[in-house]
Formats: structure tokens, sequence, C-alpha cells
């Protein structure tokens, strides 16, 4: 199917910019069901100096800056790919997730290496006893892999409530756990936290959901999680949707966690108090 994803912030300030520098992960990238047909970003005021590149992780990022004054700044992207569905896997052959933690720390192919990368704390993931207790229901021993994570993410969607109100970009991902209160991010950093507990690779994916289905999250940005497991590969779970992404996530970018892919970060000289305004919107289009 032929999507047009559409991702617009607006900044407004209550006085003068006079400079701003900032980073976007606004490009999606290509996967396995996701080709990317065109893309455009669109930025105003006009920048003064523009680049783009590609991160360690293989995401585009793009930097730009502005010296012009300057008391909105509007950041819109359009990307038109073809997202096909994909078959789910047969979770129950999957290898015990013992094994899979063996592999991952062996790290003697370029697969486990690259998985091997994604087992360690990163800035808004921790490792610990709290997440691996809370995992343990799930992971009861010799398991298969990709139907215990499929089962912590049905026990995350099941047991916490998705709040708005409840937490900020830095709410820590021990607070969502005591809490059980949170949004899509919180989640997913929750849900790594217990794999990454357990030593199992998991990575944070950031995306948007097809406009119209009934699905916690759309309408703006939203993130999952993908967890590597031997011959299946990175297989993505979305525990705010208690779903496999099999045809109606949009994959923008993937990280340790939020702050490797965040949408649009920087800094800004001035403009005092401000107001931001996030929408997306992912429609089919004719062929």
């Amino acid at each position: 199917m032929k999507l047009l994803a559409t991702h617009i912030t607006r900044y407004w300030y209550s006085g003068p910019v006079s400079m701003c520098h900032t980073e976007v992960h606004l490009k999606p990238r290509p996967r396995k069901n996701q080709d990317i047909l065109e893309f455009g970003l669109e930025v105003s005021p006009t920048p003064d100096s523009l680049l783009s590149r590609e991160d360690y992780f293989g995401n585009g990022v793009t930097f730009f800056s502005i010296a012009e004054p300057h008391r909105e700044l509007v950041i819109t992207s359009r990307c038109l790919a073809n997202l096909d569905a994909l078959a789910p896997p047969a979770l129950e052959l999957s290898p015990a997730w013992e094994q899979v933690r063996e592999e991952a720390a062996a790290r003697d192919t370029p697969e486990t290496f690259e998985a091997g990368q994604f087992v360690f704390e990163s800035q808004s993931i921790r490792v610990g006893a709290p997440f691996a207790q809370y995992a343990a229901a799930s992971f009861t021993a010799g398991r298969p892999f990709l139907s215990a994570v499929e089962d912590l993410s049905r026990r995350i969607f099941t047991e916490f409530h998705y709040d708005r109100r409840a937490t900020t970009i830095g709410t820590p991902v021990d607070e969502v756990l005591g809490s059980r209160r949170g949004v899509c991010q919180d989640f997913a950093h929750l849900m790594i936290a217990c794999l990454r507990s357990l030593k199992l690779p998991a990575r944070y994916v950031s995306g948007y959901l097809r406009t119209g289905r009934d699905l916690t999250g759309a309408g703006a940005s939203h993130a999952w999680v993908s967890a590597w497991c031997p011959v299946f590969g990175w297989q993505d779970f979305d525990p705010t949707n208690n779903v496999m992404p099999r045809g109606e996530h949009f994959t923008v970018a993937w990280g340790r966690d939020y702050s490797d892919v965040s949408p649009v970060k920087g800094v800004a000289l001035g403009g005092g108090e401000q107001v931001i305004s996030v929408s997306v919107d992912v429609s089919p289009q004719p062929d």
C-alpha cells in the first residue's frame, strides 16, 4: 500500500529567537516491507545552512542553523512509501531465550556483534533487578524467546495505563515501572529495560501509526521495540497496542533509546517562553 506520512512541528516563541541550531530524525528508513519513494523536508524560516548524513545506526539525520530573528519555526517532512504487510513469524519456533542471550554475548558474527551493542544501559535505559524481576514472569526456563517477548509486551499493555499527563520526556524508566503509567515512549523504554536486564538485545524504534486505525498513539510520533533473535532477526513489538507491527507502523529511525532518535532537538538563543505543536498524518495514496 502506498502511504504519505506528513509530520509537522511548530514552535511559537514569546520573544524573538536570534539563532537556532537544530537536529532532526525525520527521514524514514527503508526496511524489508517499507520502500521509500520520495522524501522532502521544509523548514521555515529558510535555514542559513543545512546538512544531511547518516548517523551511527544508519538513520537519516539533518542539521540546520537559522541566524535570522524569528518568532515561529515550522519543520515539515513528507515521505511517500510503499508499505507491505508482513506475515507473522512462528513465535514458538524461536530458540529458548537463554540461547539467545548466549549467542548475543558471544558477538562472534556480524549479526551477533550488532545485536550485542543493544544489551547495555544507555541515556534513557537503566538495567537492574527490578526490571529483571518484572520480566521473569514471561521468561520462564526454556521458553521460546519470541513467545516470551510477546508475553512481556502483552503484560505491559494490560498492566500499565496510557496517560499523557503522567510523564515527560525526562521521566526515568524506574518511575514508569513504579507508577505503571505513561505513553508509548515510556512503555518502549520499560520493555527495553526489562530485556536488557536479562542481557537480551533490544532497540528503540521511532515512527508513526497509520491514521484512521484503532491504535493508541496515532496522530503523533510513536515508539515501539525491536528484539533480536537468531535466524528470525529483528522482530518488532508494540507494547502500547499489544501488537507486532505488520503493516500499520511506519518506521522512521532506531537506536538505543529516544535520545538517539528524537524527531527534533536543538538549542535556541532568546525566544522566551515557547509553545510546541506536533501533528502526524499517515494516509493511503492512489497508485
